[in-house]
Formats: C-alpha cells, sequence, structure tokens
C-alpha cells in the first residue's frame, strides 16, 4: 500500500513553515482534493475544478488552555505551501461523509459560526479509506480530548471504525517544536483515534458478556435429554406459581378491592363525562352562535369602513377651504389679490357643478347634509357676486372721475390732444376674468355692471369730444354764422366764404376721423369686456376707423388676455337677446355723442 502523506515529514516541516509565528503545533497534515461537486445518478462525482489542498490539524497551548485549529493550505504558483482559510474545531458542529459517492472517501465539515448557511460547505476528497478513517478519527479525538465533546457524525459506521481503530495500530512519527530544536516523540495510533466501542459498550462489560455466553449450555446435542429437562423446568415453573398465588390471597383480595373502587371513579368518570358533554354540546351551540354574530360583526365592519370611505370622499367635496372662504366673503379686489379672488371663483364654480345630479349620484343628491351644503355654496355666491357688482360699479366710476378730474387726459389751450383710453382699458382688464367668473356665477349681475360701465364712459366721452371739439374750433377759428356753412353746402361761388367753408369741412374731417374709430373700438372692447356672445362688431382687417391697420390703437384692445370658461357655451352660436341687450347698452354708452359732434362740427352752436 502507498505510504499515507500523513506520514510525510516534509509535508509537516511545509506547514509548520507555513504558519510560523503563530506559536500553533501541527497535530497532522494531510493531503485532500477540494470540490463543490454534486454526485450525479450513475454514482460518478462531477466534480468541477477540484483544486488540491492540504489539511492541517494545529494546536496551541496558552496556560491551561489549549485551542485547536483545522487550517486549509493551497499551492501558491511557485509551489510554496500557504495559509488559505482558517476555522476553529470548537465551532465544528457536523461531519458527515457523502454517501453518493461509492468509495466513501469525500466528506463535508460544518461549523455553526459561517455567516452564510446557505452556501454548500466544500467537500474533502482523500485517496482512501484509511487516511479518511485516520483524519476523522485524529479531528474527533481533539474535540473529545480538548474541547470535551464530541460534533454530530453523519453517514460512518461506528462498528466500522472500531474495528479499523484495533486494525490500524501502527505508530505515527510527529515532530514539535521546543526551544532547543526539534524532538521527535513517537504517538501510537490508538492515541490518535477515538475509541468508539466506549461510545457502545466498556472492556469489562464486553468480557462479562463472554463469560456469562461461555458458561450457558443448553445441551442441545441429544433431543430426548433437552425435552426431560424442558419438561422439569416448566413443572418447577407451575409449581413455583402455584405457591406464590397460595402466597399472595390477601394481595389478591387487595387487588380486588382496588379494582372495586377503580370501577367506581370509572362510573364516577361516566357520569361527568356525560355531564361535561353536556356542557360541551352547549358550548359548542353557543360558539356557532358566536361565530354567526362575529360574521355578520365583520361584514358590517366591511360595510361601515366602505361607507366612512365614501362618506370622507363626500365630505372632502363638501368641505370649504379657509382659504378660499375668507376670499369669497371679505376678501379685497384689488390688482395684488386678483389671483386668489380668480382661484375661489374657478373652485367655487366647480363645487356648485360638482353638487349637480349629473356629477354627483343621485342619492347623494337629497341627503340632507348635501342640501345644506348647496345653499351655503348658494350663500356664498350671492355674498360674492354683491361684493364684485357693488366693488365694480364703484371702480368704473372712481376710474372715469380720475381721468376726467386729471386735465392732461384733454385737449388744451393751443394742445389739440387725441384721446387715449389705453390706461383705462389696461386696467379694465384685470378684472376680465373676474366678469367671466361672475357670467357664469350669476348671469342676471351683468345688466346692472353694464349699466354703471356705460353711464361712466359717456361721461368720458362726451367730456373728450366737448374738449376736442372747443380746441379745435378755437384753432380753425372759424365763423360763428351759421349760414356760411349752408351757403358752402350750397355751392356758392363767393370766395370769402369758400376759405371758412373748406377750414370747417377739413375739422369736422378731421373729428370724425380721430372719433368714429374711437368709438368703434370702445363699442367692440365693451362687447368683449361685458362678456357678450356676439360676433366681433369690426371684421379682422376691416378699415372702419379709417387707417390700415383696423385698429385704433397700435394693440388690438378686443383682445382681453383671457379664455372663455366655457368654450362649449361661447360656440353654441350668439342669440338675439343678446344682441338686443348689446344694442340697449351700446345705446347708453353713445347717448349724446353724435349731439356733440354735430353741435362742435363747425355750425357755431355752443354747448
Amino acid at each position: 500500500m502507498a505510504k499515507s502523506s500523513a506520514d510525510d515529514e516534509e509535508l509537516r516541516r511545509a506547514c509548520e513553515a507555513a504558519i510560523e509565528g503563530t506559536k500553533q503545533k501541527i497535530v497532522m497534515s494531510i493531503r485532500v482534493a477540494k470540490s463543490r461537486g454534486i454526485w450525479g445518478k450513475s454514482g460518478k462525482l462531477g466534480r468541477h475544478m477540484a483544486k488540491p489542498r492540504v489539511l492541517a490539524l494545529s494546536m496551541k497551548s496558552k496556560g491551561q488552555r489549549t485551542k485547536a485549529f483545522l487550517r486549509v493550505m493551497k499551492y501558491s504558483t511557485g509551489g510554496v505551501l500557504e495559509p488559505a482559510k482558517l476555522y476553529k474545531l470548537k465551532h465544528l458542529s457536523k461531519v458527515e461523509v457523502i454517501t453518493n459517492d461509492p468509495s466513501g472517501c469525500t466528506f463535508t465539515l460544518g461549523f455553526d459560526n459561517l455567516r452564510s448557511q446557505s452556501v454548500a460547505p466544500p467537500q474533502w476528497t482523500m485517496r482512501n479509506i484509511d487516511d479518511r478513517n485516520r483524519l476523522l478519527l485524529c479531528i474527533l479525538n481533539i474535540c473529545k480530548d480538548v474541547l470535551g465533546r464530541l460534533p454530530k457524525v453523519v453517514g460512518i459506521d461506528v462498528v466500522e471504525m472500531a474495528l479499523w481503530a484495533k486494525e490500524n495500530t501502527s505508530s505515527v512519527t510527529t515532530q514539535s517544536n521546543q526551544q532547543d530544536g526539534p524532538v521527535a516523540t513517537t504517538v501510537t495510533e490508538s492515541d490518535l483515534k477515538v475509541t468508539v466501542e466506549k461510545e457502545l459498550v466498556s472492556q469489562a462489560e464486553e468480557e462479562d458478556m463472554e463469560a456469562l455466553l461461555g458458561t450457558y449450555v443448553m445441551g442441545i446435542g441429544e433431543a430426548e435429554a433437552f425435552s426431560e429437562r424442558l419438561k422439569r423446568e416448566l413443572l418447577a415453573l407451575e409449581a413455583a406459581n402455584v405457591h406464590a398465588i397460595l402466597e399472595s390471597e390477601p394481595l389478591v383480595e387487595e387487588v380486588l378491592q382496588g379494582l372495586e373502587a377503580a370501577s367506581n371513579c370509572v362510573d364516577d368518570m361516566d357520569e361527568w363525562l356525560g355531564i361535561f358533554n353536556v356542557k360541551l354540546r352547549h358550548m359548542r351551540e353557543d360558539i356557532e352562535s358566536i361565530e354567526t354574530r362575529n360574521n355578520k360583526l365583520e361584514m358590517q365592519s366591511v360595510n361601515n369602513k366602505a361607507l366612512i370611505e365614501e362618506l370622507d370622499k363626500l365630505l372632502e367635496r363638501l368641505r370649504v377651504p379657509s382659504e378660499y372662504a375668507a376670499c369669497l366673503t371679505g376678501g379685497p379686489f384689488d390688482e395684488a389679490r386678483m389671483l386668489q379672488n380668480v382661484e375661489a371663483c374657478e373652485w367655487l364654480t366647480g363645487a356648485l357643478r360638482g353638487l349637480e345630479v349629473p356629477n354627483l349620484d343621485s342619492t347623494y343628491a337629497n341627503m340632507r347634509a348635501v342640501k345644506e351644503k348647496r345653499a351655503e355654496l348658494e350663500k356664498l355666491k350671492a355674498t360674492f357676486v354683491r361684493r364684485a357688482s357693488e366693488f365694480l360699479r364703484n371702480y368704473f366710476a372712481s376710474l372715469v372721475d380720475f381721468m376726467i378730474s386729471d386735465k392732461s387726459y384733454f385737449s388744451q389751450r393751443g394742445q389739440l390732444k387725441r384721446p387715449d383710453h389705453a390706461d383705462l382699458r389696461y386696467k379694465c382688464r384685470t378684472y376680465a376674468r373676474l366678469l367671466q367668473h361672475l357670467k357664469s356665477l350669476d348671469k342676471s349681475c351683468l345688466g346692472p355692471l353694464r349699466k354703471a360701465y356705460c353711464s361712466s364712459l359717456n361721461l368720458l366721452l362726451r367730456r373728450e369730444a366737448r374738449e376736442f371739439a372747443n380746441e379745435l374750433r378755437a384753432s380753425t377759428k372759424a365763423s360763428r354764422n351759421p349760414t356760411v356753412w349752408l351757403e358752402a353746402s350750397t355751392g356758392g361761388s363767393q370766395s370769402g366764404n369758400s376759405a371758412d367753408t373748406s377750414a370747417v369741412s377739413d375739422a369736422y374731417a378731421k373729428m370724425l376721423t380721430i372719433f368714429i374709430p374711437l368709438l368703434v373700438d370702445e363699442s367692440s372692447f365693451f362687447a368683449h369686456f361685458m362678456c357678450f356672445e356676439v360676433p366681433a362688431l369690426v371684421p379682422p382687417g376691416g378699415v372702419a376707423n379709417g387707417n390700415k391697420s383696423g385698429s385704433y390703437d397700435d394693440t388690438n384692445d378686443d383682445d382681453l388676455g383671457i379664455m372663455d370658461i366655457d368654450d362649449n357655451d361661447s360656440k353654441a352660436g350668439k342669440t338675439s337677446a343678446d344682441l338686443q341687450s348689446l344694442n340697449e347698452s351700446l345705446q347708453d354708452l353713445l347717448d349724446g355723442i353724435q349731439g356733440r359732434l354735430l353741435c362742435c362740427s363747425g355750425l357755431g352752436i355752443q354747448d
């Protein structure tokens, strides 16, 4: 048989050199093959890159304490052993021989302190069974002697190990490095083995059993002698039994009394069990009733939970945000706060539409809370519309009063000034979006607002026409004789009057050229600003104002920079009622302007 690597002194010295400086002593070193293979059904091991390794058992003494280690050595590129892994034998919990290996030379070592227990431990394969038994017995001996316990052993026949330990009693030479140098010591193989037979039967017990089996002679050699022997033993046993029965009569009576007492106890127990059975039946019925009620309660709980969720959603729809309520009931209408007011109007419009039947389930529409919330929103709407209408009426009047009181807006002596309403329209555009929302909330509130706007703007237009005409009359120095214009109109040939007639005609044409486009633009702006659903008063690209651009100002005053709240309503068609209302409002807007233009056109009539 080939020499085992456990007896290789050169390998031991290489291992000691690899762990030099650790103060550990090599007990055994042996070559193995490391793999993580899987045994297939064919019985052959499919190793994946089996790697040569050396397993070395080392010990370290510190006072009275001794520590044992299992070191894994690997070969470097130069063929020199170097430490790869270190395991403490105190954490060794399992030694398992792979049963699928037909040779029995493959085993695994399980440690309880590994970080990842889900990863399979490596498999170690020996050259033969002797090397496997030698290494495992050495490990088990160290665990028993040093640690005082044995790990769990799986897949190893204990009897086979014991027989192998008895047969292999050859000595193994080990070395220990002392300070004075290496000293060779002889250790028998029995010192390195676990005496497995001690775990089953001790040596003294085994000898006693052999002596007992040796002294007992059954005498089966002669059948008749054996039969006679059995008869005598049977008679002796029967006699002994009869004598024992006669001697045990008091005991029998005592046993009978005990049986009677036990029978009474059994009867009582049967009665108790009957009572308990009745009680358990009643309890079962109660439990069934409780389960039925519990199921109903669970169903009711689920329904209540769903109802609460629906009610929470409904309450969220009915809730009025505090910031919107403050804006709708008492917030200011200055330019800085218009964004908040518009957002509040949008929310109020959406909330009112959300409480209508198409947008709200009909089952919710008849609820008292929904009706009360709808009434509350209607009050908010009425309050806001009233406050906004009052503010806009006062705002239009104050804006026009300010322009009338400022003479810089009108023509002055020696300075003929074209009327400019750009600032007026810019300030009105600030509240255009508010008017759109007022129309969607309460269309009836637009009538008083339109009248207030028309009356205020009419005063401004009449004042501008008067001031412009006065300054134009003063600059042209036309004759105050009313017949001059009449004679000129009939085609008179007087040369003196022709010059005056021409000057008056030019002044009148100039005034019409300025004021007619202004009035048309103001009418168009009014129609869009006051949310009339009518077509544009001046077609795009038209020249009603007398210039090529088709607009009085450089910018299009009709574009308010807003979008209709309901595009479908604006595209549905313009009704005759809106046209009639617009015509009435334009009459209020332009009331008296025609007379101003005629009286100031050069007829010499003072207004």
